[in-house]
C-alpha cells in the first residue's frame, strides 16, 4: 500500500533516519556546549570527534567480512565487539581524565559525557535500525 508515492516501509525508514539526525545533531551540540561556552573555552574534548568516527569501522568491517549464515561465534566479529568496546570505554575515558588533570573543567566533562551518551546511543540505533538486511538496510548507502 503506497501513500503519495511513498510506501510505508520507506516512510518508517525515513522517520528513524530523522530521529537518527536529530539524536546526533544533540549529542554534537553538547559537545560543542562542552567546549565552547565562555566558562569552559577549551577544545581539547574535540579530540573525541575521533572516536566517534573510529567506533562503527571495526564491526563494518566485520559485517563484510563473515558470514552470517553460520551461527557459531567467530573470532573476526568478537574481534571487532571488542576493538568498537575499546573505542567506547575511551571516548568516555578521556575525558574524565582531562577533568582530573585539570585540563578541562568538571562542568565541561558532564557535558561532554552526555554527548557521548547521545552519540554512542545514535550510532547504536543506526546498527539497530539499518542492520538488517532488508529493503533499507545502511548496505546500500
Amino acid at each position: 500500500q503506497c501513500v503519495s508515492s511513498f510506501c510505508l516501509g520507506e516512510m518508517a525508514g525515513i522517520k528513524a533516519l530523522i530521529s537518527l539526525s536529530f539524536g546526533g545533531a544533540i549529542g554534537l551540540m553538547f559537545l560543542m556546549l562542552g567546549c565552547a561556552l565562555p566558562v569552559y573555552d577549551k577544545y581539547w574534548p574535540l579530540f573525541l570527534l575521533f572516536f566517534y568516527i573510529l567506533s562503527p569501522i571495526p564491526y563494518c568491517i566485520s559485517r563484510r567480512v563473515v558470514d552470517d549464515t553460520d551461527s557459531a561465534s567467530n573470532a573476526c566479529k568478537e574481534l571487532a565487539i571488542f576493538l568498537t568496546t575499546g573505542i567506547v570505554i575511551s571516548a568516555f575515558g578521556l575525558p574524565i581524565i582531562f577533568a582530573r588533570a585539570e585540563v578541562i573543567a568538571w562542568g565541561a566533562c558532564a557535558l561532554v559525557l552526555t554527548g557521548n551518551v547521545v552519540i554512542f546511543g545514535t550510532i547504536l540505533g543506526f546498527f539497530l535500525v539499518f542492520g538488517s538486511n532488508d529493503d533499507f538496510s545502511w548496505q546500500q548507502w
